[in-house]
């Protein structure tokens, strides 16, 4: 089972230039390689700096979190900012 990925906001023009709509960029990631956070946003390009959120599996979490096979991860810009950095903790990985 791959690892399905969700990029939102102006981030889904840099997985996929030629993106028309509003929508979520819906994307599935079938390589071994991929192993935290981090790889997926170096496959698609985007910058750590560019990103404000990050949920794994509907868990807020970090650029070092691990990701395997049949996880849900949803990437959203620094545009699309809201207050979850105040209430809740990233869950990173080592």
């Amino acid at each position: 089972m791959p690892i399905r990925v969700k990029i939102f906001g102006d981030l889904r023009k840099k997985a996929q230039p030629d993106i028309t709509g509003s929508l979520p960029l819906k994307l599935s990631i079938n390589d071994d390689s991929v192993l935290r956070v981090s790889d997926i946003l170096k496959k698609y390009n985007i910058e750590e700096n560019e990103v404000i959120h990050i949920f794994v599996n509907g868990r807020y979490s970090g650029f070092t979190k691990k990701v395997k096979s049949g996880d849900i991860v949803a990437i959203f810009p620094r545009n699309m900012a809201v207050l979850y950095k105040w209430y809740f903790n990233r869950e990173e990985d080592e």
